[in-house]
């Protein structure tokens, strides 16, 4: 049975993710919430840039159309 991807953020709630955007950007943190457009908040963040980290923060919200990937 193939996993649906609503139930993989689901069951990531509360765990360390990488998400990858458009634009070389990508964040780590752990999934807090998100809602059904993929909008995500993301805790204890770090965000890069071609592996190349730009700054740390406690929370970012992260718009859903940007999203390419979540890798838990």
């Amino acid at each position: 049975m193939a996993i649906k991807p609503i139930n993989m953020l689901n069951s990531s709630l509360g765990s360390r993710v990488i998400v990858e955007l458009k634009g070389g950007r990508q964040y780590r943190g752990v999934l807090d919430g998100f809602d059904p457009h993929m909008n995500l908040v993301l805790k204890e963040v770090e965000e890069y840039r071609y592996d190349t980290l730009l700054r740390r923060a406690d929370l970012a919200v992260v718009r859903g159309d940007n999203v390419i990937y979540i890798s838990p």
